[in-house]
């Protein structure tokens, strides 16, 4: 039995993300005064006394949204609505009764689903006998609670579970792997996610940045559950200036990677590889993420005659630091290579997570030094390697026992980085080399 899913549905402004982070206990869903920032279905689980629901927070109801996607954020809505278990019909204490919520009311009526009603920014007590009027909308007396200062936070917990009774609240499966799909707008990134849900689970539209928040959407292969990270377009910082709400998408989007265990980077292959791209490349670098190169619309691409190999000399040129990146070749739209491409992230996953042994790596070592030893430095002298073990995954991480830590240079630090990918089980993902003086020891807490 699936987990039970509750969405919270209202107008505009009630503070329906501001819940949804409140009940997570940590910033998920974008909080702006701009109405109409959330479009696509966020969620997360909840987990209270060994209990677990997922909670979705949706768009605000009645929205006309500025870039003509009110209809795609309300069946958004719609879909959140079917596949509850409850629905949190969230109202403003402060506002009172408005004509929005009365047609949030009618929508649910005409459901046969559980419906809980809930009045924030009710911030103390004596508020809540403001909530009184709510009586008219025909779901009882609502509970109120205040989601920026997270009063009633356990009340309303424990009412939602009563709710929940006759539903399997147990643990779910825990993530096998998450999987950060990251690029610039409009390549591809949503349709893909959409993909893999096998429904309508982001909004997919020519309009640049109709993704702002970064979405996790869980997905299972194999009896294996798997997160993918729906992220917004990157766009020039220039852009943003101004405009939180793309600020806010773009840290996400930087976090995604950060938590990520494996980066899909998406690029058009209708385009030309930008600064952006290029900025983002780096970073994923620089985060020592696993990363698979996807280019998306390939179908496009082969219309016009173009060549996988073609493209690979094309990317090596544009973005040097991903050279240990596997390519993938996909056309979203038409499902191609979706699978495929799943297959090899979870090879890259499995490749960051082995562990070689100390004489298997100081075998390779040694081969590697054999094969070009490092170069002598002035005023440095002659560089050596004593011995080495791998001290952690995710990336593996090899510790260099030296004579001197300064003495091996970037150029053979990034020889011997690629040659180990040669002979080691990590041939398509990033390395960490540390080094350390030959005479110290490794703290009892390395692994």
């Amino acid at each position: 039995m699936s987990m039970p899913i509750v969405a919270i549905v209202g107008r505009p402004n009630v503070g329906k993300s501001s819940l949804l982070n409140a009940m997570a206990k940590k910033r998920i869903s974008i909080v702006d005064p701009t109405a109409g920032v959330t479009r696509d279905r966020i969620s997360a689980i909840i987990d209270h006394e060994d209990q677990y629901f997922e909670l979705v927070d949706t768009g605000g109801l009645g929205i006309e949204d500025h870039d003509n996607l009110t209809e795609h954020v309300e069946n958004q809505i719609n879909l959140a609505i079917e596949k509850a278990s409850l629905v949190i019909f969230l109202v403003d204490v402060r506002e009172g009764a408005l004509p929005l919520d009365q047609k949030v009311a009618e929508l649910l009526r005409d459901r046969p689903i559980k419906v809980l009603l809930v009045a924030n920014k009710a911030d103390e007590g004596h508020m809540d006998p403001l909530a009184g009027e709510f009586h008219k909308l025909g779901f009882g007396q609502p509970l109120c609670i205040s989601a920026k200062h997270a009063r009633n936070r356990t009340v309303l917990l424990k009412e939602i579970f009563s709710h929940l009774e006759q539903t399997d609240t147990a643990q779910p499966k825990n993530e096998v792997m998450k999987m950060a799909i990251v690029g610039k707008q409009n390549v591809g990134k949503s349709t893909f996610i959409n993909q893999l849900a096998g429904e309508d689970r982001v909004i997919v539209s020519e309009v640049a940045g109709t993704t702002r928040d970064s979405i996790d959407v869980r997905f299972e292969k194999d009896d294996n559950a798997f997160i993918a990270i729906d992220t917004a377009g990157v766009k020039k910082k220039k852009k943003m200036y101004g405009n939180d709400i793309d600020f806010y998408s773009y840290t996400r989007a930087i976090r995604s990677i950060r938590r990520a265990d494996v980066v899909l980077f998406f690029l058009d292959a209708s385009s030309s590889i930008s600064q952006v791209d290029k900025k983002l490349a780096n970073y994923i670098v620089e985060q020592f993420k696993p990363c698979i190169i996807v280019i998306n619309k390939w179908d496009i691409a082969m219309e016009n005659e173009a060549s996988t190999d073609d493209y690979q000399e094309y990317i090596d040129k544009m973005l040097p630091g991903l050279s240990f990146a596997p390519i993938c070749f996909i056309t979203a739209i038409e499902g191609k290579n979706i699978q495929s491409l799943v297959d090899l992230a979870q090879q890259l996953f499995k490749q960051i997570n082995t562990t070689v042994t100390t004489s298997q790596l100081n075998k390779a070592i040694n081969a590697i030094t054999a094969e070009r030893a490092p170069s002598v430095r002035h005023k440095v002298g002659l560089p050596r390697i004593y011995y080495s073990t791998q001290v952690s995954n995710q990336p593996p991480t090899l510790m260099l026992f030296v004579n001197n830590p300064n003495k091996l240079d970037e150029n053979y630090q990034r020889f011997l980085i690629n040659r180990l990918r040669d002979v080691l089980p990590f041939s398509e993902v990033p390395i960490r080399l540390l080094m350390r003086h030959h005479q110290e020891k490794l703290p009892n807490t390395a692994s």
